[in-house]
């Protein structure tokens, strides 16, 4: 699988945030909700490099992206979606794993993730442990679960 990751660039921002749409969109949410989560799910030109995003493209197609936000020790990962047509092809364990080893590059010793409840399995498959809950960003009384990856030094 030819898959590169690399730096997102703020040209991409506009491609970045209908990637997210999509990919939220594929666990069955509809208009309204989608519409709820839209400032959320934006991802804004002169941003890109200081939430350190980066995607994962193959034959100049971005499949997927994640951020890595924060300063060390404690960073999030903040964004992570990968496009509908490429869920279960690889390429969301690519871009977790760059994320993480990029985390312990940078000096992180902990990666927070507010999931998604439909993307918490596959957090638990990368590592990551459930360590309680927080309210949405986007729709009040939405829950999502608060989930933490241990960064190996």
């Amino acid at each position: 699988m030819d898959v590169l990751i690399r730096p997102a660039r703020a040209t991409e921002a506009g491609v970045l945030t209908d990637l997210a749409l999509r990919s939220k969109a594929h666990w069955g949410y509809g208009a309204e909700f989608l519409e709820a989560c839209r400032e959320e799910l934006t991802v804004a030109a002169n941003e890109v490099t200081r939430r350190r995003a980066v995607v994962a493209e193959r034959e100049g197609r971005v499949l997927g992206f994640t951020t890595l936000e924060g300063e060390p020790p404690t960073g999030v990962l903040g964004m992570m979606f990968v496009d509908p047509r490429a869920i279960g092809r690889g390429i969301g364990r690519l871009l977790f794993e760059h994320t993480v080893a990029a985390g312990r590059d940078l000096g992180f010793t902990r990666l927070m993730i507010d999931a998604d409840p439909n993307a918490e399995p596959f957090y638990r498959a990368m590592g990551a442990v459930r360590t309680g809950d927080v309210p949405s960003g986007s729709l009040t009384g939405r829950v999502l679960p608060r989930m933490v990856v241990t960064v190996q030094g």
